[in-house]
């Protein structure tokens, strides 16, 4: 075998492969002699069928899975001979092969990882916020709690912000009907922010059985391209004005929420460890983006554009999920342009690549008491934390994803002893406001 590489950019190779084919056609008459002792054809006794029978039957069949074969099996002799590290996948082209040609040629083009050199974080800046749970933190949790579980009751007075409107609507541009432009019974919160702001506002006061007309003009840059910048007329018949009924903290609410006794006190001794894990979580995450972000900015990399492309189908894909996950109907030909995905992309690829490097060069790999810890820790919010531990550890995969998430945390320590680390105080609706 031969094998010659080229360089046809900062990453991109092509590697020329030939092969002499002494090597295949020897291969190529082991299989099908092989064959002669077990396939079965019409007429012939098993093991019995002559060797040019087979070889006229099966001899493109098997030259093509020998080639196959031959393929994988040179270019990865040539990678380990050339010492490359292929990022994605390939793109073979096999050359004609003439009449009493003495080798089978074809080339490989593709990319290799870049090597990585990690920056100094000696003078990164990052922000450890604090926070401790106390009875104020509880108190605006179980508040959140009761808005959550809210009723709405018919009500006669005038609509105001928190009350849930029933309402028929028709809407018309130039009179003529617009996507959209018409429901029937249609519910809306007042000061919930799901209907245009000049549209809620002529809803403010109205109470059930009146009907109003009024214009309202649509935002230029409005997502319904069709309506934007035009301003329609909307007839509104208010059928029903509800008022918000929020429940009691009493025993019924503690038993709502899981407290089977309904007390009041183990309530809220329950709140407070639930809170005091999500605010755990929360503040490890602000503190591990920050530690990522980081890397990034004084790590530059050239990301393979061949793992980008990868990354890119497996966010299309993922969002194909969530979209059926929450019930909308996802057609195989939907669109979902590349390039909406395409920096998200960058960033996990370059990420992942800083990453290892990092735990390569500082020995950060996860111990398997690690491991255990993390793994007995999320266990605990279960009935049988037992049985959830024997779970983990009977999948590979799910023990993989603990793993990764120990190795996250061996980085984020190693970064804040090399960064200028400081803490800092956070405000618990800061915290919990920010998205996660």
């Amino acid at each position: 075998m031969q094998a010659n590489l080229e360089t046809l950019g900062r990453l991109e190779r092509r590697l020329s492969v030939a092969v002499p084919i002494a090597e295949i056609d020897s291969e190529i008459e082991t299989r099908l002699k092989r064959l002669t002792r077990t396939v079965k054809l019409h007429g012939f006794r098993p093991g019995k069928v002559p060797y040019k029978v087979v070889a006229q039957q099966f001899g493109p069949q098997v030259r093509q899975e020998v080639l196959g074969d031959t393929v994988e099996k040179s270019f990865g002799e040539a990678v380990r001979q050339q010492n490359l590290r292929v990022a994605g996948y390939p793109k073979f082209e096999a050359k004609p092969l003439a009449d009493g040609a003495n080798a089978f040629e074809y080339s490989a083009t593709f990319e290799v990882y870049p090597e990585v050199t990690l920056g100094d974080l000696s003078q990164a800046a990052i922000t450890r916020p604090q926070l401790e749970v106390g009875e104020a933190e509880v108190d605006k949790t179980i508040e959140i709690m009761r808005k959550q579980r809210t009723t709405f009751e018919a009500t006669d007075r005038a609509a105001e912000a928190g009350d849930r409107l029933t309402i028929n609507y028709r809407g018309t541009i130039d009179n003529a009907e617009f996507s959209g432009s018409s429901a029937q019974d249609h519910a809306v919160v007042l000061g919930e922010g799901l209907l245009l702001p000049d549209f809620e506002k002529q809803l403010a006061g109205m109470k059930g059985g009146e009907s109003k007309a009024f214009e309202v003009r649509f935002p230029d840059d409005y997502h319904g391209k069709e309506v934007a910048g035009k301003t329609a007329r909307f007839e509104v018949a208010v059928t029903e004005v509800a008022a918000p009924r929020l429940p009691q903290v009493d025993a019924e609410f503690a038993r709502s929420l899981g407290v089977a006794d309904g007390d009041l006190a183990k309530m809220r001794a329950e709140v407070k460890a639930n809170l005091e894990r999500e605010v755990k979580l929360r503040l490890k995450n602000r503190v591990k983006e920050q530690v990522m972000q980081a890397l990034l900015e004084v790590t530059k990399i050239e990301a393979p554009k061949s793992l980008v492309d990868l990354e890119v189908q497996r966010l299309q894909q993922r969002m194909r999920q969530d979209l059926v996950a929450r019930g909308v109907q996802v057609k195989d030909d939907m669109p979902m342009p590349p390039e909406v995905f395409e920096k998200q992309a960058q960033r996990h690829v370059s990420l992942g690549l800083v990453l290892a490097e990092v735990v390569k060069a500082n020995n950060l790999y996860p111990k398997p008491e690690q491991v255990r810890a993390v793994v007995e820790e999320q266990a605990q919010s279960y009935e049988r934390p037992a049985e959830v531990v024997k779970w983990f550890y009977q999948s590979p995969d799910r023990l993989r994803d603990i793993e990764s998430a120990v190795m996250e945390d061996n980085v984020v320590a190693w970064a804040l002893g090399a960064a200028k680390a400081e803490d800092k105080a956070i405000a618990f609706d800061e915290l919990m406001g920010g998205k996660q």
